[in-house]
């Protein structure tokens, strides 16, 4: 005899095989709906779209809240204050021209009610800003002149450092946008020690900087002030600097906590030098290294642009400032120790007879000569690995 299985609710029946597909139906919609709901809490845990699924109304759906306030474009997304990437992350070429400074995209009065969106994984946008003292500084340096340095190599150890000589710290954002301005001619194996030395060192210091070698082209009485003025000019092309360091080819720091930067008054970077027996040979004495932030350098109208040959021009700088009512910063006579490597007197580079009466003119002689009577020509432009050397024609004396 054959027995048929009742249906809930009603007399008729209905085979077993039947009741068994209908239940096995059921468990796989059940599966599905559950799998899906799997994937949206891991992809994210972004459930707001799971009602759309079941067809459930949501608040989300419509008004200033909905999804077009939580899918908002990625640049919105920037915490309040962040600065955004170093303009090398793009390209590891610095472009000519163009303001790529980190506070370029800021804009300090915009509010910021995004704090409920998804919070995109940590990048440049995110990064904090570096502290006032690097945690990396080792202090006291051995520095030799000993062992010749292949540039190749040295470039190698630097993988960090961009073409042209430009380096931002990958885990904070430095305020110190510094070009590193040298004078030079015919000194390749002083730039090759200096390289060697500072790259390492401005590294540790976490600073946002660029090299450029301003390279004198002919034969012609060398003119150490005016190229550091073309150099102010020619870096500014490039990046919006806020600080420069003017750099003799061959003075290296001893010690890594002298830092390369600006504060609120010009620095005096190479105060204990060897050759003056490690301390200053005067009060007035501005030469070496110093830096001076941009704004700095534009009220002093730049350095004089007359002095042909060797001396003078720091003197007339250090005039400069005073005139202005500045002051000039140091560090102590420990941490500020550099070593000069020791060479014979350039030739077109004699002593300037002319200095001293220069020196003695600079408050009537500053506002008429200087950036705003800078002229001079660029011949080339070299992007090497680990500098940017910029050669010009800055005429002869007149």
């Amino acid at each position: 005899m054959r027995f048929r299985e009742p249906l809930l609710g009603g007399s008729a029946a209905m085979p077993g095989a039947s009741l068994q597909r209908a239940c096995r139906l059921l468990v796989a919609v059940c599966a599905l709906h559950l799998g899906v709901t799997l994937v949206y809490y891991l992809a994210g845990r972004d459930l707001s779209r799971l009602p759309y699924l079941v067809g459930v109304p949501t608040p989300l759906q419509a008004g200033s809240n909905g999804p077009a306030a939580i899918k908002q474009p990625s640049e919105e997304l920037r915490p309040r204050g962040a600065a955004p990437p170093s303009p090398l992350d793009a390209s590891s070429e610095p472009r000519r021209g163009q303001d790529s400074s980190p506070e370029a995209d800021f804009r300090p009065g915009l509010s910021n009610n995004l704090t409920s969106a998804p919070v995109s994984p940590i990048t440049a946008l995110s990064l904090p800003a570096c502290p006032e003292e690097s945690p990396l500084l080792v202090g006291p340096m051995l520095v030799e002149f000993k062992v010749p340095v292949d540039l190749m190599l040295l470039a190698k150890q630097n993988p960090e450092v961009k073409v042209g000589g430009r380096y931002a710290p990958k885990d904070c954002i430095s305020p110190h946008k510094v070009a590193i301005i040298i004078p030079f001619r015919n000194r390749q194996e002083h730039l090759k020690y200096w390289l060697y030395y500072l790259h390492p060192i401005l590294q540790r210091q976490q600073l946002d900087y660029g090299i450029y070698v301003i390279n004198q082209a002919g034969d012609s009485m060398f003119n150490r002030a005016k190229l550091l003025n073309v150099g102010f000019q020619e870096a500014l092309k490039d990046y919006d600097y806020n600080c420069f360091v003017f750099s003799d080819v061959d003075l290296i720091p001893m010690d890594d906590r002298n830092t390369y930067r600006c504060f609120s008054q010009p620095r005096h970077i190479s105060v204990a030098m060897d050759k003056f027996g490690f301390s200053l040979p005067y009060v007035q004495f501005f030469g070496g290294v110093s830096a001076l932030s941009k704004q700095q350098f534009l009220t002093i109208n730049g350095f004089p642009n007359n002095y042909w040959g060797w001396g003078g021009e720091d003197d007339d700088i250090f005039n400069r400032l005073v005139f202005k009512g500045m002051s000039i910063s140091r560090p102590n006579a420990v941490i500020g120790k550099c070593r000069m490597i020791r060479h014979s007197r350039d030739k077109k580079n004699e002593p300037n007879p002319q200095r001293f009466d220069r020196i003695a003119h600079t408050k009537e002689t500053m506002l008429s000569d200087g950036l705003n009577t800078l002229t001079y020509k660029v011949l080339d432009i070299e992007r090497n690995p680990l500098y940017t050397k910029i050669t010009v024609d800055v005429g002869t004396p007149s």
